[in-house]
């Protein structure tokens, strides 16, 4: 139930994921962005990852490495949307 952030420099996440429960896209927002920035800080404070602190040194190159993912059921209750975008619902 709740936000992902895969790191996917091979770009083969969408080989592993089932799109009928989750969405998945590049990082598009600021909000978004802080945040994984953030959690990348605190995961290398506490564990000196040689992968994280690789990710932080080069941060804005890594961001096209990054899928975010969210399951579908809980794009109406962020608060803080995940994309630029309209979302247009289809009439069902």
């Amino acid at each position: 139930g709740g936000m992902a952030f895969i790191y996917d420099p091979e770009d083969n996440f969408e080989d592993f994921v089932n799109p009928s429960s989750v969405i998945w896209q590049k990082l598009e927002t600021a909000y978004w962005i802080n945040f994984l920035k953030n959690n990348l800080d605190d995961f290398f404070k506490e564990t000196k990852s040689k992968i994280t602190k690789k990710i932080l040194e080069n941060l804005q190159e890594e961001l096209k490495n990054f899928k975010q993912v969210c399951p579908i059921e809980m794009l109406d209750k962020l608060d803080n949307p995940i994309t630029l975008k309209t979302i247009v619902k289809k009439v069902s």
